[in-house]
């Protein structure tokens, strides 16, 4: 007979065999679509005079290692290695096939004299500068038409010290839209990893107009008060993953766009396969967001394994008249949010407009949209879904919803209208509107 010992050993390896492989089989992730490259040609900032010393512009020694990368082009790519120190810089243009490498204790932050920041032209399903009339000051790390580009590290930090922008916002001294912090435009094979991103002049990090973009193991951060510091905007892009990152901003944590208005329904760009999971954080306003600039379309979005703390609302699907496109084949699933002002929110009234020539009559199609697997603590309003008159919400389908909160006669849990769909298992129950039968058309599948 074996020793007691043994077969406690071998039923103890069994099991935790078994359950290695049961986490294996449930860890899910979309970070394949663009494989991890090794570089083999490295460069460091300061073999071309960088200094990290907080107080010397680098803006030379970006452009020169960049051009360098751009120009040689090395088999396989080269790596710019950032080491420890903090490297004060104007904005920069990246190239294709490289990799930013920020080493623990590397920060590239941005300069704050705004007197020079170059303008670039409005994105052509925008129309204009998102806030104001005219161009826009260029982001401060650009990439356009590019391929295979890596932005990671140990953690380093890219900090664009926003608060210079954010003042002349609130004082309105602002004479064109602010800039991003990374934007990727018409470019394809983007990786943004193991990074962490501050005080973003306004959205974050926008991929628009690409394709084939992985963005994980970021930390974004921006005091809650900061004006428009979207963490994670995927715009007019498709096969996007994010994944596995930690987003504390005064905006929405992840926004899917897809143009504005007349512009947008002109350029016909959509949004599609749009994956983000794995995803934490807080803000005053919306977690997982579509919208509101949807003029080009927005399917195929899944969103799953959420933790949302001290929102304003959880799950915000919003567009408005004027914006056309279709929404559908949206799938939210497994949130968790505690302290919220509302849990779901999609609404057809939400968003203003670049100018007065937005076609009243282009009225936004929202449908297939399935919500389920909900828990939140504090929600203080259930939800909220009002379609369009003459463009009602349909296939609304939720379930396995529990959203716990003060509600009153004063603050009645749903508000519903121009909507149709159904509920199943959720609590507080929702509106008339959506039936409370599993055989509810085409929501029979969702549950």
């Amino acid at each position: 007979m074996r020793p007691i010992s043994s077969i406690v050993f071998a039923f103890l390896a069994a099991a935790l065999l078994l359950n290695h492989c049961k986490a294996a089989a449930e860890w899910v992730t979309c970070s394949g679509i663009v494989p991890m490259r090794y570089r083999n040609d490295k460069i460091s900032i300061t073999d071309f005079g960088g200094v990290g010393d907080g107080r010397t512009l680098n803006t030379k020694a970006f452009r020169e290692a960049i051009y360098r990368i751009e120009h040689l082009r090395r088999r396989g790519g080269t790596l710019l290695y950032i080491p420890p120190g903090v490297y004060l810089t104007e904005s920069f243009n990246l190239t294709s096939h490289m990799t930013l490498y920020l080493a623990r204790g590397a920060v590239i932050k941005a300069t704050t004299d705004t007197r020079y920041w170059p303008l670039i032209a409005p994105l052509p399903s925008y129309g204009r500068g998102r806030e104001l009339p005219g161009g826009r000051y260029m982001s401060f790390i650009h990439g356009n038409g590019l391929h295979d580009v890596i932005i990671t590290g140990e953690n380093g930090t890219i900090d664009g010290q926003g608060e210079i922008w954010w003042n002349m916002w609130r004082r309105r001294t602002l004479q064109f839209t602010r800039p991003n912090l990374i934007e990727f435009m018409n470019s394809r094979g983007i990786i943004v990893s193991n990074v962490i991103f501050k005080n973003s002049p306004f959205w974050n990090i926008h991929p628009v107009y690409c394709s084939n973009v992985v963005i994980n193991y970021v930390t974004i951060l921006a005091p809650a008060d900061s004006p428009n510091t979207d963490g994670i905007d995927p715009d007019s892009s498709t096969h996007v993953c994010i994944e596995d990152s930690y987003i504390s901003t005064g905006d929405d944590l992840v926004a899917v766009k897809s143009g504005w208005d007349e512009y947008g329904i002109a350029y016909g760009r959509p949004s599609h396969g749009i994956t983000i999971r794995r995803v934490t954080g807080s803000s005053p306003f919306a977690g997982i967001a579509i919208g509101s600039e949807t003029s080009g379309g927005i399917e195929d979005v899944l969103a799953e394994h959420i933790n949302l703390y001290n929102m304003g609302v959880g799950i915000h699907l919003k567009t408005n008249v004027g914006r056309g496109g279709v929404i559908r084949n949206i799938t939210v699933s497994n949130v968790y949010m505690q302290n919220a002002r509302k849990g779901i929110k999609i609404a057809g009234d939400v968003g203003d407009h670049p100018d007065t020539n937005y076609n009243p009559n282009a009225l936004p199609v929202v449908k297939d949209v399935t919500i389920k697997d909900v828990w939140g603590e504090g929600v203080l309003q259930s939800g909220q879904i009002q379609g369009l008159k003459n463009s009602p919400f349909t296939g609304i389908c939720l379930s396995n919803i529990n959203l716990q909160g003060n509600v009153g006669p004063r603050n009645p849990p749903w508000k519903c209208s121009d909507v149709s769909g159904a509920a199943v298992r959720v609590s507080p129950w929702p509106c008339s509107e959506l039936t409370s039968t599993y055989q509810a058309g085409s929501c029979s599948n969702s549950f």
